[in-house]
């Protein structure tokens, strides 16, 4: 999965014609510990799919414009644009994030 260090890699991933999933993470997160632990099974489910993630205390300029209040977070994007968010509170198991991706 790919790691977000710039800005410019942010817009490269999120303008791709294919979903794109951003996962919004920090260092020091307990649910984002947890998320480490079984986010590659769902990954693995889900490779139709471009992953990265980015650290939200190291982009707050671009955790603030994706509405990112909590961590982890899942936003799903295609063309530049947001088309889906789960919210940290329904990303704390396989199953909820399985099923987000479902529905997109």
């Amino acid at each position: 999965m790919k790691k977000i260090n710039t800005v410019q890699e942010f817009n490269e991933q999120i303008g791709q014609d294919e979903l794109t999933v951003g996962i919004f993470t920090t260092t020091w997160c307990p649910d984002c510990k947890r998320l480490d632990l079984f986010i590659d099974e769902v990954t693995e489910e889900h490779q139709d799919k471009q992953w990265f993630t980015i650290d939200k205390d190291e982009f707050p300029e671009i955790s603030d414009q994706q509405t990112v209040m909590g961590i982890p977070s899942l936003l799903v994007y295609k063309n530049g644009e947001k088309i889906a968010h789960l919210h940290s509170a329904n990303a704390k198991s396989p199953e909820q994030i399985k099923e987000f991706l479902s529905n997109i």
